[in-house]
């Protein structure tokens, strides 16, 4: 009793890191005209992912280069497009770390006559394959998800059936 209390304490720091998700909202801010993309990762999850894909001695915390390359492989791996496959050109917004998180913005005008989304959000999935990203879209008070996991490829909201 006393060896499985003991193993549960020294293992329940590890188990708690093992999930590995990111949640990504799309915010309609209609003032600005703007789709904002705001990314958030846990800094953890960062930190592992940036030794495997910049190499051992990469830092997210302490080097801004490796916030910035880590800024735009997120990028390279989250694309938007219109309902009918037409993409988004996506600008970069900037990035940062606070707390326990980095944090990765983008932006896109809003298209007139624009009624869904397609989207592909790839971030870290290519590492770790229980990766889950949630993409949060948020439209005139309304919000959809779209849940990547596995081998999921593009999803898609339609905005004609959110304003229903």
């Amino acid at each position: 009793m006393r060896l499985t209390l003991i193993m549960l304490l020294v293992c329940a720091p590890a188990l708690a890191h093992q999930k590995k998700e990111a949640i990504t909202r799309v915010i309609f801010n209609e003032r600005t005209g703007s789709i904002e993309v705001i990314h958030r990762f846990l800094l953890h999850d960062a930190e592992h992912a940036v030794k495997q894909i910049f190499g051992g001695k990469a830092d997210i915390i302490g080097s801004k280069q490796t916030q910035k390359d880590f800024s735009k492989y997120i990028m390279d791996r989250f694309k938007m497009a219109d309902a009918a496959g037409k993409e988004l050109t996506l600008q970069t917004v900037g990035y940062e770390v606070e707390g326990k998180h980095i944090w990765v913005y983008q932006e896109t005008p809003i298209r007139k006559g624009l009624e869904g989304l397609q989207i592909i959000h790839n971030a870290l999935r290519d590492i770790w394959p229980k990766q889950v990203n949630l993409v949060n879209i948020e439209r005139k008070k309304k919000i959809q998800s779209l849940l990547f996991t596995g081998r999921t490829g593009v999803l898609d909201v339609n905005f004609e059936a959110a304003e229903d």
